[in-house]
């Protein structure tokens, strides 16, 4: 069955939420593409944990912490962005050092903004600056929904803080022509794959590396090229417990041990096969043929932090807002 179609998202939430809860039963509610990696996860974290149940809900991650804070019982988050989880530290459902429960700031693997292209890369995109051409369609999902989109949103507005020296009025310039030359705007990551994939729309999809190599898995590479950008930006994605309802649930123990599986050997494998870069030394070492070099710029370096990128460019009237305007 095609990678598109492979588990319930939000049909499947208000079911999840009322259902009977037991302190051998999770629900992980995490980001929009990673459908496939989840299935294997739990498939062998339920094989070393007999009677264990992992249930999964995937969507926009900013979507999902709207849906948690509004009752989705979730006793853990998978998500792509700090903030999504931030917005739940600010809800009272997750502790506010959550990022010391676990290892590298709660992120176990990591990834980037990547693009891909159509066979023989028809419109020669090498780098950020061809997506603001003319001629150039661009599909990657809204922003204001998608902690992947916000990704890319931030690596353009990286690269174009390099390119034009801090100009800010360049930089805005920059990203307006990129979110011009975007014809549809889907809410997550994985409808824009199916934008670009299935209906065929666009010349080059933006989204984490680790989707683009899944695509050319599932579809071949006689089908589709992998660019990799000259610099990108740190795509980390961050875990956590969500105390309130893994405290209601009996079920904090259980997420812990969960989360933790994703640092073990198996875990981090089972990420890098699945095109995520690991924290583990020796398994990054192990694939580290199958990741090309790029130059990763952090939020930190960059935006100096996830509350001042929250301030500046996310919230109400915020840059995002003057950039991305009514659409």
């Amino acid at each position: 069955m095609k990678r598109f179609f492979l588990s319930v998202a939000a049909a499947g939430l208000v079911l999840a939420s009322s259902q009977a809860w037991s302190a051998d039963k999770l629900l992980n509610a995490s980001y929009d593409v990673g459908r496939e990696l989840f299935a294997q996860v739990n498939k062998a974290f339920i094989a070393g944990h007999p009677g264990v149940t992992v249930d999964q809900s995937h969507a926009g991650t900013s979507a999902q912490a709207r849906a948690i804070a509004e009752g989705l019982g979730a006793d853990v988050v998978t998500f792509n962005q700090v903030t999504d989880i931030d917005f739940l530290v600010k809800k009272g459902l997750v502790s506010a050092d959550w990022q010391k429960d676990f290892p590298d700031n709660a992120s176990p693997f990591y990834s980037l903004p990547s693009f891909l292209v159509r066979a023989g890369n028809p419109k020669h995109i090498k780098d950020w600056n061809d997506l603001v051409r003319d001629d150039v369609q661009v599909i990657f999902p809204n922003p204001k929904t998608s902690g992947n989109a916000r990704y890319t949103y931030l690596a353009a507005t990286a690269y174009a803080k390099e390119a034009f020296k801090g100009d800010d009025a360049k930089v805005k310039e920059f990203v307006t022509k990129l979110f011009n030359n975007v014809p549809i705007f889907d809410t997550g990551g994985r409808a824009a794959t199916t934008t670009f994939v299935q209906r065929e729309i666009g010349d080059v999809l933006i989204t984490f590396e680790s989707e683009t190599r899944g695509i050319r898995k599932e579809y071949g590479n006689d089908k589709f090229e992998q660019v990799t950008p000259t610099v990108s930006l740190l795509a980390e994605f961050p875990v956590a417990i969500v105390d309130k309802v893994a405290d209601e649930h009996g079920s904090r123990d259980l997420a812990k041990t969960y989360l933790d599986f994703l640092y073990t050997p198996e875990g981090q494998t089972i990420a890098a096969e699945n095109g995520l870069r690991a924290r583990n030394a020796e398994v990054a070492a192990k694939y580290k043929a199958d990741f090309p070099d790029v130059r990763l710029l952090t939020v930190e370096d960059v935006f100096g932090g996830w509350d001042k990128v929250q301030k500046e460019h996310f919230a109400a009237g915020g840059l995002l807002d003057q950039t991305y305007g009514s659409r």
